[in-house]
Order: structure tokens, then C-alpha cells, then sequence
């Protein structure tokens, strides 16, 4: 897309579904890259290989057109001039944390809608790699470090997933001739087996459990508010606002809504009021958020409509493109409940139960009470049946009722 960019112009730009690129028409190498969070100036230009390279001039929101026009032509003549150095290749001895800061870290977080959690992912995951050099991550090391992360109770999916990372972020690294080359360019993923396909679910009594410390947390967050708001009272400051909602803060009725849609973290993080529409009862999950790039329609049971209508009631914001769950902190997109979530499971008394097993739990339960397979996969959004018969054999009990049928 190709356009004479004016600051009116961008400032009209809504976040879109799917990130992309304008060009503008007032100086052909200055490129503005609207993403589903920022919006982002670079200069791009081609290096004597001939590859296309882009180079980061600032944020939309830090730079307006002409300052973004002054920098883009001063860049290309300082380029011409000589005065800009091509990219040189690094050496293996490069750190990997500093790699991943350095480089990695400026691409991914704007490029990939899932920049943050990449890398919250490979710097928790590889912490005791980070201090190393790149050639000390060698296939035999890798093969030990994930030996050792199987014989403590990971999964071999975990460990592929978490692999698969760190080679993608070596592989950007070589195409871009940050790197001479992926030392685990060669290492193999583990066999997945069924048994490593576990699917996870609530019992009746979790669920009782997860309910009641949910609405203990609302009370302790409640009764702690008034007695600050007393204490800030005593000594003549200004109070914060008081609790009196339905819903002490978010993490209620996001569980409520994971729990009975099957919606992914993601989605429910990107989930705008304009995709709901309590008319037909349905929520839309937007492409750009979702996992198969699709558009996917949901319906929603009274307890999600009862719950939505309650936090729509105590929202600050709900127009069509204000987010449902903003950060209380930024009013940005969320894109972690993990503390809080850990802390209600501990407190219900429940193991092992991940915030995705949410996700298992709904596709569970709609097996185990009689709902056919194949309907069971259009809700769940999987673009193969292949994906939803993990939920056929997960419910012993039932097969169990069924021969005594007989």
C-alpha cells in the first residue's frame, strides 16, 4: 500500500486485525508498519547482496511524518556516503542474552504480536544459558538440558515448543547475518506421544473449590480497599475508589468466560466490546488474535452474557474498539494473570491445572455430557477433527455408564 502519509491521516489509523505496511508517497524509502499495538517508522533500502533491509527509525507516537521524512532521507545519504556500515556477521562468541537483547529483542516485540511472551519464554526458560556463548549451545548440551527437563516431569511437546523458540530466534539471527550460523540447526524434536497429550479437566469438587476461592479473593480484595481507604481517610488524603461492582477487578469474569467458551488467553486479552453482541448471543474471536488466522464465532450461555453485562456495567470504557479486560495499571492490553491465577489455585487447593487446561476443561465436559464430536470441534475452532478426538477417551466414567446400559 502506497500513500501520502499526513499526521491526520495516521492518528485516524485503528489498530487492524492483521499488521501491514504503508509506503509513503512522499518519500519512497520511508515505510510506516501498522501493528495490532504500535505503529512503527522505517527507512528500507537494499544492501550490495541485494537483500532488503529494514532499519528502525522510531514509533509513530515519538516521530511525526516530517521529522520521520527528515531522518529517513538523512539516513540514505549518510548510507551513500559510506557513513553507515553494512551488517557485519558476529562472531559464535556472542552471549545469547545479549543477542536476545541486543537484536532479537527490538524485531520480535514489534513484529510478532507474541513478542513479550517470546521472550518471557526464552529468558526464564534458558536462564542458565543466557551468560554463555552461542557456540557452547551445542547439540550435545541441548540434548542434556532437555533429558534433564523430561526426568523432572516436562512434557516432550513442552520441551519441542520451547526448543522450537530458541532455534527460531538463532535461525532470524543467521538470516539477517546477526549469526555465522544455528549450532542447533541439527538438533531433532522428541517424539510426541499420546501419553504426552494429557488432557486435564476439573472434577466436580475443583470446580466447587475454584468458585469459593474465587469469591473469598473478592471479599479479602473488598475488605483490604476499606481498610486502606479508612487508614488514607484518618490521615486526610484522598481515597481510592471502593470496590462495589459485581466483580472486585478482571480475574473473575475472565474465568468465568474461559471456562465456558473454551476461549484461549489470547483472545480473551484482544477481546473488544464491538465482538460482542448480546443481540444473538455470540462473541467474535478477530484473526489477527486468534490461532488459525480466521475469524471464529462463538456463542455465549447466560452465565458468560450475565457475567459480561455485570463488568460492562462497572467498565470505564466500552466503546466498539475499547478493550474488555484492559491493565488496570496502563490501560493497555493485558498479557499476564499468572500471579493472581497461581494464588487462586493454591488457595482452591487445585494442582496441576494450567490456564489453558481451561480450554481442556470445556471441551471435557461437552464430551462427557453427551454433545457429538464434530460440534464439540466448531466451538473449540479446530480445523481438524483429528485435534478434538484427544477429548473422546477422557472420560472413563462414561464408558463405564455406557455398558451398564446393557
Amino acid at each position: 500500500m502506497k500513500t501520502r502519509l499526513t499526521q491526520l491521516y495516521i492518528s485516524s489509523i485503528k489498530p487492524p486485525e492483521k499488521p501491514y505496511w504503508i509506503t509513503d508517497a512522499g518519500c519512497s524509502k520511508l515505510r510506516l508498519y501498522v501493528g495490532t499495538a504500535k505503529k512503527v517508522w522505517y527507512v528500507g533500502y537494499r544492501d550490495p547482496k541485494g537483500s532488503y533491509i529494514s532499519h528502525k527509525l522510531g514509533t509513530a507516537d515519538a516521530l511525526t511524518v516530517t521529522q520521520a521524512r527528515d531522518m529517513a532521507l538523512d539516513f540514505m545519504a549518510r548510507l551513500i556516503r559510506g557513513e553507515i556500515p553494512q551488517k557485519k556477521t558476529h562472531s559464535s562468541k556472542t552471549l545469547l542474552g545479549d543477542f536476545i537483547e541486543r537484536y532479537y529483542k527490538p524485531w520480535v516485540t514489534v513484529e510478532r504480536k507474541t513478542g513479550d511472551k517470546t521472550l518471557n519464554l526464552l529468558s526464564s526458560t534458558f536462564k542458565g544459558f543466557l551468560n554463555k556463548a552461542i557456540d557452547e549451545l551445542t547439540v550435545n548440551a541441548m540434548e542434556k538440558w532437555r533429558h534433564e527437563r523430561i526426568t523432572s516431569g516436562f512434557k516432550a511437546a513442552t520441551c519441542n515448543r520451547q526448543l522450537a523458540a530458541l532455534k527460531a530466534a538463532l535461525n532470524w539471527g543467521v538470516k539477517r547475518e546477526y549469526l555465522e550460523s544455528n549450532p542447533l540447526a541439527r538438533l531433532e524434536k522428541l517424539p510426541e506421544h499420546d501419553s504426552d497429550v494429557k488432557v486435564r479437566y476439573l472434577t466436580d469438587e475443583e470446580r466447587m473449590r475454584l468458585m469459593s476461592a474465587l469469591d473469598e479473593r473478592e471479599k479479602k480484595m473488598r475488605s483490604g480497599r476499606q481498610s486502606h481507604n479508612r487508614w488514607l481517610a484518618e490521615r486526610g488524603q484522598a481515597l481510592m475508589p471502593e470496590l462495589d461492582g459485581e466483580f472486585a477487578d478482571h480475574l473473575k469474569p475472565m474465568i468465568l468466560i474461559s471456562l465456558y467458551t473454551g476461549m484461549r488467553q489470547g483472545n480473551l486479552f484482544a477481546l473488544r466490546w464491538g465482538d460482542i453482541d448480546f443481540d444473538t448471543k455470540t462473541l467474535r474471536l478477530r484473526a489477527a488474535a486468534s490461532k488459525t488466522g480466521k475469524n471464529h464465532d462463538l456463542p455465549m450461555n447466560s452465565k458468560v452474557i450475565a457475567a459480561l453485562q455485570a463488568w460492562r456495567r462497572q467498565s470505564k470504557k466500552v466503546a466498539a474498539d475499547s478493550l474488555v479486560f484492559p491493565s488496570p495499571v496502563s490501560g493497555k492490553m493485558l498479557n499476564n494473570v499468572k500471579k493472581a491465577w497461581l494464588a487462586v489455585l493454591r488457595d482452591a487447593g487445585i494442582e496441576n491445572f494450567r490456564w489453558h487446561d481451561m480450554r481442556h476443561d470445556f471441551a471435557s465436559q461437552l464430551v462427557m455430557k453427551g454433545i457429538d464430536l464434530n460440534t464439540v470441534r466448531e466451538l473449540m475452532g479446530h480445523s481438524d477433527l483429528k485435534m478434538t478426538l484427544r477429548y473422546a477417551h477422557l472420560a472413563p466414567d462414561n464408558k463405564l455408564r455406557a455398558v451398564e446400559i446393557l
